[in-house]
């Protein structure tokens, strides 16, 4: 395999990992003693903390240390990670292992993705094609995860993706090449990016990753659950219902590649702005949609959220060095998706309080604001010049 092919395969088990849980809940609450899912869910919250918070060493370790390494680090200890949640037999010895997984989820974003970035010439199009596996990667949590907790139990879904990560770490320890210096020593090209213009870039940045990532962890953490409430033909078919999601998902993730292309060929906030525009909208139809009108309903809301994910790398790519992109992207994701995790630990309350319906609403609100954030990009992208 080539170094950009397990880098892509990387973004596919990051996420399919941290969906596990979501897609399996139903199973482990009636396993751990739980009259209701969504009793359970708090307990994932500590991996999407940490999917933040981690994310700031991880960026800085990659960029001072090498990127190489960091992604050894991640596969194997997302590989010992997974094992170790099949292993455990209480709701807090589950906390504490998806947390710990969670802290090597977070290698991925700022270490991986620079990495992929550092020599391609059309940075738009990588993006697209690594946004695309990451989703096929929720895809496959859905799917997967269904088929193995109804023929083998929730733990052979964690421990199957675990065996994976130590297989595709081998391989990449094998097949990718060591650094020849780390990327902060390097020579690169420089853009020139006045300060005023560079706050203001990761102001909204932050803003649109934020709003975006809440959105983001409601719709992937809860739409199992909401299938079986708006779907009564396969409400208790974990197996069906991880079908149609991976369907969901699937056709979802294609956008990425066309908003790939788009990326390279306009500037950006010409492409975002529609695409959060259109979430509002896409939530607003979803809201009392029942049935297979519903599905129709959440591919088209998913559609427009998926699309919305490569902006965030489109934007550092564009705007910050490849010297320092892991500590760029480290920090923003450290804030972004610290505070965005509090969506997972809320999810369950909220919608044993109020109702997915209500949840929906939110969602098009804060997909409204994410709007009006993307509105104060600069209207042209800076062009890079040679390193003096």
């Amino acid at each position: 395999m080539s170094t950009r092919l397990l880098l892509y395969l990387a973004h596919a088990i990051d996420h399919l990992a941290l969906l596990i849980f979501a897609t399996a809940v139903s199973a482990i609450a009636v396993d751990f003693g739980f009259a209701r899912w969504e009793d359970l869910m708090p307990y994932t919250t500590g991996a999407f903390v940490m999917f933040g918070l981690a994310s700031l060493p991880a960026g800085r370790y990659g960029d001072l240390w090498g990127r190489r390494a960091m992604m050894l680090v991640f596969f194997f200890g997302m590989g010992a990670s997974l094992l170790i949640v099949a292993c455990t037999h209480t709701p807090l010895q589950m906390g504490i292992a998806l947390t710990v997984m969670g802290a090597f989820s977070a290698i991925y974003h700022p270490v991986g993705i620079p990495m992929l970035l550092q020599n391609a010439p059309k940075p738009g199009a990588v993006i697209g094609v690594n946004g695309l596996a990451g989703n096929l990667g929720i895809a496959c949590a859905a799917l997967l995860t269904g088929l193995l907790v109804k023929y083998m139990g929730w733990r052979a879904a964690f421990a199957l993706p675990g065996i994976l990560c130590f297989l595709l770490g081998a391989h990449f320890a094998h097949r990718v090449p060591k650094e020849l210096g780390a990327p902060a020593k390097r020579n690169s090209r420089a853009l020139h990016v006045d300060r005023a213009t560079a706050f203001r870039v990761f102001a909204v940045l932050t803003v649109t990753t934020t709003l975006g990532s809440v959105i983001f962890n409601f719709t992937t953490n809860g739409n199992a659950e909401l299938l079986r409430e708006r779907t009564a033909a396969f409400a208790n078919d974990p197996a069906a219902i991880g079908l149609v999601l991976a369907f969901v998902y699937a056709v979802a993730s294609v956008a990425q590649l066309v908003v790939g292309q788009l990326i390279d060929r306009y500037p950006i906030k010409r492409v975002f702005l529609p695409i959060v525009a259109l979430q509002a909208v896409m939530f607003f139809m979803a809201m009392n949609a029942a049935g297979w009108w519903f599905v129709i309903a959440i591919t088209l809301c998913m559609i427009f959220v998926f699309g919305a994910i490569p902006f965030t790398d489109a934007i550092i790519a564009r705007f910050v060095d490849d010297s320092m992109r892991s500590r760029v992207a480290g920090v923003r994701l450290a804030v972004s998706f610290g505070i965005s995790s509090i969506a997972v630990w809320a999810l369950g309350p909220f919608v044993k309080a109020s109702g997915f319906a209500t949840l929906i609403l939110l969602m098009a609100i804060i997909a409204l604001l994410t709007t009006v954030a993307v509105m104060c990009l600069p209207n042209a992208d800076p062009s890079p010049t040679a390193a003096e």
